[in-house]
């Protein structure tokens, strides 16, 4: 991100890392932090597999990895591939003649799990057909599947061991001259996953795919990631991430974006800055950040709204956002434009109101964006 110094404590300084391409999305280096998640239907059944990958690219994902089981589901892959808007990854474990052959169906990325994906000369035939067909690797190191060797060696998962069996598989893949790659090491405890992580970014400059992997339901996974990758993002690390969630696959997406938004790191959508309500609040503000959320979930360009239930901290929040409402008396409260009063509001039309002024906003900053482009050419 680029430095503040007007606030020097929101710098985050990113580890330098080498980029690779995912299909067309770049990762590591400088390239945006990109936000992925990972289909749950039959990927044999490729009308359903097809709509929930454009539901989640409609929510923003970046790249979508999709479990290739059997012959099936690789089978399946190449009508998969060629209609999704974004790159797809093929989940690869135990079989490696199915990532053979999601390479041949068109998979962007092949995502090979060290501890189960079988001897090193099966990874060097998965590397030949990467090779052939322009696809990348991740090295997915997940605690709960490390090699049996490594196992005995150091008595439990253990971030010392999922970083030997990620560096083992960096030096099989850059001794057939393969760098196109990224890695995790992931785990469903926090400090495993934040420890090997650290390890790692210390060890390699292979661009590095985040996650807390079986982090929970949508409450439960959602704080257990914010925790394990915001203290890892925050410290610089990870190009690329994914919210693992037993949830619907888009709420994966909208979380990974908010992690990311949280730390200034991606900017997507409307940021809404809301208080939790009390006894002062001048309106239902639990009902109207709902109601505003479900609106204006189809904007996409970034912006700030503040929704404040009374005048204690509502117009200190309303100088920082682009839009703010803040609630008052008698059944009204005070519009905010760039920290600015604007006008009393009957609450019976603050969503329509709130929801009409960031449309007008979002369009004027996407005039603002493309005059500039248009100048630069």
């Amino acid at each position: 991100m680029s430095l503040n110094h007007v606030r020097p404590w929101r710098n985050i300084y990113r580890r330098k890392s080498r980029q690779i391409m995912v299909g067309k999305v770049a990762v590591g280096g400088d390239a945006p932090i990109s936000v992925q998640t990972m289909t749950n239907t039959l990927t044999h059944d490729v009308a359903a597999t097809i709509a929930q990958v454009q539901r989640c690219a409609d929510a923003g994902a970046d790249i979508v990895r999709i479990s290739t089981p059997d012959e099936a589901s690789t089978a399946a892959l190449k009508q998969i591939c060629a209609a999704s808007p974004v790159p797809i990854v093929a989940d690869i474990h135990f079989h490696y003649k199915r990532a053979i052959e999601a390479a041949e169906a068109g998979a962007a990325c092949l995502r090979i799990n060290p501890g189960n994906i079988g001897d090193a000369s099966r990874v060097r035939e998965v590397i030949k057909a990467a090779k052939d067909h322009g696809c990348s690797i991740r090295i997915g190191v997940n605690a709960g599947s490390l090699e049996r060797h490594l196992l005995e060696k150091y008595g439990e998962p253990c971030p010392d061991a999922m970083v030997e069996s990620g560096l083992d598989h960096i030096k099989i893949l850059q001794d057939n001259d393969f760098h196109e790659f990224k890695i995790s090491v992931k785990a469903s405890d926090v400090f495993l996953a934040a420890a090997a992580y650290q390890a790692l970014a210390d060890a390699t400059d292979a661009p590095i795919h985040l996650g807390i992997t079986e982090a929970g339901g949508l409450t439960s996974g959602t704080v257990k990631s914010a925790v394990g990758l915001g203290n890892l993002l925050w410290n610089g690390i990870g190009d690329t991430l994914r919210v693992s969630l037993s949830a619907d696959p888009v709420e994966e997406v909208k979380v990974g974006y908010e992690i990311l938004k949280s730390l200034g790191l991606r900017h997507r959508g409307v940021t809404i800055i809301s208080c939790p309500s009390c006894a002062r609040q001048g309106f239902d503000v639990i009902k109207t950040v709902s109601a505003l959320e479900d609106r204006l979930a189809h904007v996409t360009t970034s912006m700030s709204l503040s929704i404040i239930g009374c005048v204690v901290n509502g117009p200190g929040e309303a100088l920082m956002t682009d839009i703010g409402f803040t609630g008052g008396g008698n059944g009204s409260g005070m519009v905010y434009l760039a920290g600015k009063q604007v006008h009393k509001l009957g609450n019976e039309r603050m969503i329509d109101e709130i929801v009409s002024l960031v449309e007008q906003k979002a369009a004027e900053i996407q005039a603002t964006e493309a005059a500039a482009a248009e100048a630069a050419e």
